[in-house]
């Protein structure tokens, strides 16, 4: 069973959620907002990095744009 949070369901376009997180984060950089069909985790985990948040904590943010 997974928890809340554990998968990534992208809502609407890919580049305005891209432009709402260089907002809030501006040390995110296009690289690390790359994200193709598929490589959820890799983006998940890149964000964890630069963010230092858990991976739910990502994904949920990510979800709920």
């Amino acid at each position: 069973m997974t928890g809340a949070g554990s998968s990534l369901k992208l809502k609407g376009d890919w580049n305005d959620i891209k432009g709402k997180l260089k907002q809030q984060y501006a040390q995110l950089t296009d690289e690390d907002l790359t994200y193709t069909e598929g490589q959820g985790d890799e983006l998940v985990g890149r964000l964890q990095s630069k963010l230092g948040k858990g991976k739910s904590e990502i994904t949920k943010m990510l979800n709920d744009m």
